[in-house]
């Protein structure tokens, strides 16, 4: 006697989606996010994973109710190329800002041509009858409600790393680039500019600016740029900088202190991790 032939059900696609099966295998098995993720911590507590797998089930966990303007870039925030901006002003963005990305407008703010790779722009030094226009890649244009999850698919199948995200209206409402949805599962990514903690606090820049940690000392940035900082009151510049904007900065912001300009580079963890220095430009 043969076989009997698996039913075409046993044979199906099993289509749960990953919490569901991560779910199934756990028990007593949760009821609710808030209830897996406490599951996750009692394994990390009983050594079944480690904490730096429960913290990455828990970022993706929670990405999953997360959307594109949750975590973008503002728009008054977004470091833009001018079309008509000369070679000169836009090399000088590119290494002030440390991006390999941007977008690129003609008059309008509103009014996206596409991406510039800043590594595109060696062409234009080496071909001048060369334009931008002819070096832009098409932008990729995502609701505010597009969810992190769909949008990460998205990112890895159109190998796109950033895209415009436009509001309710059809306004640009920020940006948001592969880097901002990964940086929900692990934490902040830093770049290959970043530099180890116990390696230094205060940095030259190429184009005369300085890279200062956020954890330098008010004392150490007062005598580093020749400023009266000494009676703020606080132990750390990020500190100092954070109370004075009245909020947690975010990365991109900048803020104007004892004739200094600040930028924020790089946040963890609700402080600033690094600032770009430079004086504030005279009026």
């Amino acid at each position: 006697m043969s076989d009997i032939p698996p039913s075409r059900s046993s044979r199906t696609e099993d289509k749960r989606g990953f919490l569901q099966k991560l779910a199934e295998m756990l028990h007593p098995g949760p009821d609710s996010k808030d209830e897996l993720i406490e599951t996750l911590v009692e394994a990390q507590d009983n050594d079944v994973i480690g904490a730096q797998s429960r913290e990455m089930l828990e970022g993706v966990i929670r990405m999953a109710d997360m959307t594109a303007g949750d975590v973008m870039v503002a728009a008054p925030r977004m470091d833009l190329i001018d079309i008509d901006a000369p070679y000169d002003e836009l090399l000088h963005l590119v290494i002030a800002t440390a991006h390999s990305r941007f977008p690129v407008y003609e008059g309008d703010k509103e009014n996206i041509l596409g991406i510039l790779m800043a590594k595109d722009l060696l062409k234009l030094q080496r071909a001048p009858e060369l334009n931008v226009k002819a070096l832009l890649r098409p932008a990729v244009f995502v609701p505010e409600s597009k969810g992190l999850n769909d949008l990460l698919r998205e990112f890895r199948g159109n190998r796109n790393h950033l895209a415009i995200v436009i509001d309710e209206f059809g306004r640009i409402a920020g940006l948001i680039t592969i880097e901002d949805v990964l940086e929900q599962i692990v934490g902040e990514i830093e770049d290959e500019f970043d530099i180890a903690e116990d390696e230094g606090d205060i940095f030259g820049l190429s184009d005369r600016t300085y890279r200062v940690s956020g954890d330098t000392s008010v004392e150490r940035v007062s005598e580093a740029f020749g400023v009266d900082l000494q009676d703020a009151g606080f132990d750390t510049i990020g500190g100092l900088v954070a109370h004075e904007m009245g909020h947690v900065p975010k990365r991109g912001e900048h803020f104007a202190l004892s004739g200094l300009q600040f930028t924020v580079l790089h946040t963890k963890g609700g402080a600033v991790r690094w600032f770009k220095v430079s004086p504030v430009a005279a009026g």
